[in-house]
């Protein structure tokens, strides 16, 4: 949307509908918008592909109105996470098509429908992980890859896994979500020569110390090819395995 926007003002700058001096005025905020409490980085869709996206922990549902606004009258769509019905309500009044994902607390604005890429799959160790693995799941989808899920398949019943090594053969990237011991990337990574996205949650009981022996755990996997992120970063995690997903050799096959 933000290229056709600018098009669309170039056009009628040559068609005489505008004067170069509006359209500078229009351009000002271009590359970023400065609300007072953000300052909207316009041009990241430019870079990366995708918009600006709102980490809403921490911020007033206001600021995040704010902020939402400014993404989608740029660019017609929106991902926001760690969000709540609260701010929902406020984004829903901005985009009738806003959805919200209560399992991750994510808020997804699509502006026009784009073709799903290639196949991210993602996978949890429990149902217990599950908010992590949906926001992994949402942001790979939002950002135009296509999604595939299978949870609850931990290392304390490996059979579930073992018995659906073909779905880990048919995707091009595989994000794998786990707590407690965190041993399930290594497994997947054993599988597969995929490339594995490994990330470690807080769940687990005392000694798990709210992910860090997960995290350990995954930093020293045994198995090649095995990337880590964050202790319950979906985000990064959706993120990273969208950019695999859509590489141009991964693309053309």
């Amino acid at each position: 949307m933000l290229e056709k926007n600018l098009l669309k003002l170039l056009e009628q700058i040559a068609q005489g509908k505008t004067t170069p001096q509006a359209a500078m005025a229009r351009l000002k905020d271009f590359s970023a918008e400065d609300l007072g409490v953000a300052s909207v980085d316009h041009h990241r869709h430019l870079r990366q592909g995708f918009p600006e996206v709102i980490y809403c922990a921490g911020k007033t549902p206001d600021e995040v109105e704010a902020i939402a606004r400014a993404i989608i009258k740029r660019h017609g769509t929106l991902l926001a996470t760690r969000a709540d019905k609260k701010i929902y309500q406020r984004v829903k009044k901005l985009a009738k098509a806003a959805v919200f994902h209560p399992r991750s607390g994510a808020i997804t604005v699509e502006g026009e429908k784009r073709k799903r890429t290639g196949l991210a799959l993602v996978v949890s160790a429990g149902t217990s992980d599950l908010p992590v693995a949906e926001e992994a799941a949402v942001t790979a989808d939002i950002m135009g890859s296509a999604v595939e899920t299978m949870y609850d398949v931990g290392v304390a019943g490996i059979h579930r896994i073992l018995n659906r090594v073909d779905r880990l053969s048919a995707a091009r990237v595989i994000v794998v979500v786990a707590g407690m011991d965190g041993a399930l990337p290594s497994v997947v990574g054993g599988l597969t020569a995929r490339p594995v996205i490994a990330v470690p949650t807080s769940v687990g009981y005392g000694a798990a110390m709210g992910g860090l022996s997960a995290l350990l755990a995954m930093l020293n996997s045994c198995a090649s090819g095995v990337a880590v992120m964050n202790i319950d970063n979906g985000f990064g995690a959706g993120t990273l395995a969208h950019k695999i997903n859509t590489l141009p050799e991964n693309v053309s096959k």
